[in-house]
């Protein structure tokens, strides 16, 4: 299972299958304003990695997520 995915469901509270490559707020409503802070707090503790505030407002679906976390990883 997608790592990502999983920890973006923990941070929603909703089951892994729920999440798909394609996910916003737009199609999960569990995602609003307090679970996107719990969803960049989760993914800077497990990926170790830290967002700007720039960075953060952008982090509206799953590819832009997977996206910052590949450049954040390999710079």
């Amino acid at each position: 299972m997608d790592e990502l995915k999983q920890v973006i469901a923990a941070a929603l509270q909703v089951p892994v299958e729920s999440v798909a490559d394609d996910s916003s707020p737009a199609t999960l409503p569990q995602w609003d304003s307090l679970a996107h802070l719990n969803l960049v707090m989760s993914l800077e503790q497990k990926f170790a990695v830290k967002f700007t505030l720039e960075e953060i407002v952008q982090l509206q679906d799953v590819p832009t997520i997977r996206r910052f976390l590949e450049n954040k990883k390999c710079p």
